[in-house]
Order: C-alpha cells, then structure tokens, then sequence
C-alpha cells in the first residue's frame, strides 16, 4: 500500500492521506475545491467549483500515475441537488469514458463547499 501526496492539490485538512494505492488500483480521498496555492475556495459557483475539483483529483491522480481516463468508480457529493445538471454538464466533460457513479445531496461539505467527489482509478503497474 503506498500513500499519494502532491502539492499540486491541496493538502489534507485532517488525518487522512489524498490518495492510497492498493493491487493497482488508487483510491482518492474527497476532494473538495480548494485552489492548492492559495489554500482557499475561491470559486462560489457550482461550475467553478466543480472544475477545481476535476483539477485536484487529475493531480492526484498523475502523482500516482493514473488520469482521469482510467476512472472506474466516482462517488459525488452535492449541497443542493438543484446544482445537479449544472454539475453534471462540467463532470461530463472530464469524465468521458463515463466511470459508474453515485451521486448524493448531503448537508454540508467541509468549508461551505458546494461537491465533493471521490474516485477509485487503475494504476498502470509495469
């Protein structure tokens, strides 16, 4: 098992690692849309929010030698399922190989956030 760390997403704000790697494959930590040089959400709208977030996840993923084509399992958290198809059109530009998804609305994110997602990737081990 090997733990992924990258400065160019942000840093973990609790006890947990970005990312793990295990038999091939990467599981990434929620990934909010914190902008990693400032450390801030600068972004208010789910768009901007939502491409911050690919953003983060790609880096985290190519610290770990995956993209976002290799995808297999998202799971998405939405403040307001009135943000669904908006977010839904930035996601699926990213996501283009259509990986199997959840899509939840829940409560509250960390720091007012408006998505979170997670994803589970293959790793390409030669």
């Amino acid at each position: 098992m090997t733990s992924i760390e990258t400065k160019n997403a942000p840093a973990a704000i609790g006890p947990y690692s970005q990312a793990k790697v295990v038999n091939g494959l990467i599981y990434t930590s929620g990934q909010i849309p914190i902008d990693p040089v400032s450390g801030q959400i600068e972004a208010m709208d789910i768009v901007g929010q939502t491409e911050q977030i690919i953003k983060n996840l790609d880096a985290v993923l190519k610290a770990a030698g995956s993209n976002l084509g290799k995808v297999v399992k998202t799971t998405c958290f939405l403040k307001s399922m009135s943000d669904f198809a908006v977010f839904n059109e930035v996601y699926g530009r990213y996501f283009t190989g259509k990986p199997a998804r959840s899509c939840v609305e829940v409560a509250a994110l960390p720091k007012g956030a408006l998505a979170e997602i997670e994803v589970i990737a293959v790793v390409e081990t030669d």
